[in-house]
């Protein structure tokens, strides 16, 4: 119900799913007098059960606010249908912040886990077409044994998500040499090399912000200060190259000709970085599946994050997520070295002790 578009959007998604894919069925939360007349328009009303919830979480409501008076919101509800095993995964367009609390105190961290982080699908040249980067705003934090769960949850994401075997992880810094970096990175290397014969993986090192979208790694892990930036960068810069591309065709006579030739590339291209097309960054680290939508997605945007959550639940990715970090304490140093490591800040900025917090 918090998305920019409304719940229209959020149906009109999930009749494109079911479209689709017969063995999805949903659990819509919201307003029932409000949902009832879209799923009947949709024709969802065989794949779709409501669960009536009145209250909403507003893209401006403060996480700690929600935790404390937010039982009767559809966010809530959605996260609890999970918890109860009712449903495989929540996808949500709403506010991040309060997605991310309200995750973390009814689904709890994996054992094993200090800090859950977002992980989002970033185009690229590699053969599956996308990259994995974690984290890119669960949290601004992260020292060395956070970015080492980050590459395990980040290969298992890529193992399950996009079915590569033997992920290739690569650590984002400001250049590949191995002596450049804060210190946390450096020790972080070795830790993510250490533990790569265990995880399954294959390590490539320290990586470049030109990485990112190259076929040189699987996965990118990093801070979510540094990811967030990066991901708003990433995005500000392909609608930039839209905008600058379309004035260059419109400019002139002849220019709108070759845009008339050029019709079929600039429709491939325009697919190929469609930011719709890989809507939903995935929190990891937590007891279920939680698949956050883009908060202005529309009914492609919306089918695309539940392809996403689909395709992880079927594969068992969060069991399997857990065994593999539960495999990886080998590789970390003894309990109670991190006494703040509950905090998560989210991408649109907030307060640690509020998100670690309860109601």
């Amino acid at each position: 119900m918090g998305g920019d578009r409304g719940p229209a959007a959020v149906v009109a998604g999930l009749e494109k799913s079911a479209a689709k894919n017969s063995d999805i069925g949903f659990l819509l939360h919201g307003p029932e007098e409000v949902l009832s007349p879209l799923v009947e328009k949709r024709g969802l009303a065989g794949r779709c059960e409501i669960r009536n919830a009145t209250g909403i979480v507003t893209m401006d409501a403060k996480p700690s606010h929600v935790m404390r008076h937010g039982k009767d919101t559809s966010m809530w509800s959605a996260i609890d249908s999970v918890r109860a095993g009712e449903a495989q995964a929540v996808v949500s367009c709403g506010n991040t912040g309060a997605l991310m609390a309200l995750s973390m105190v009814r689904l709890r961290k994996l054992d094993g886990v200090n800090r859950p982080a977002i992980a989002c699908l970033w185009p690229s040249r590699s053969a599956q077409g996308f990259n994995v980067m974690l984290d890119v705003g669960a949290d601004i934090r992260a020292d060395q044994d956070d970015l080492l769960q980050y590459a395990l949850m980040g290969a298992s994401y890529a193992r399950n998500g996009l079915g590569i075997e033997r992920p290739r992880i690569g650590l984002l810094n400001v250049g590949t040499e191995e002596h450049k970096g804060r210190a946390e990175l450096k020790v972080a290397h070795d830790l993510i090399a250490a533990a790569a014969a265990d995880g399954q993986y294959s390590f490539v090192g320290f990586v470049e912000g030109g990485d990112i979208p190259s076929d040189r790694v699987d996965v990118i892990v990093t801070d979510g200060f540094t990811g967030n930036v990066a991901l708003k960068t990433g995005e500000g810069t392909a609608v930039l190259i839209r905008d600058l591309l379309g004035e260059a065709f419109r400019h002139t006579i002849l220019s709108r000709l070759a845009a008339l030739l050029a019709m079929t590339s600039l429709r491939r291209l325009a697919k190929r970085i469609d930011p719709r097309r890989v809507n939903g960054g995935v929190f990891l680290g937590l007891n279920g599946t939680v698949v956050k939508s883009h908060g202005s997605a529309d009914e492609t945007g919306v089918s695309a994050a539940v392809k996403l959550a689909f395709t992880l639940a079927r594969s068992g990715f969060n069991e399997r997520l857990a065994a593999r970090v539960a495999s990886a304490q080998m590789h970390r140093p003894e309990a109670g070295e991190h006494a703040d490591a509950d905090g998560a800040v989210d991408e649109g900025g907030g307060d640690a002790a509020e998100r670690a917090g309860q109601p």
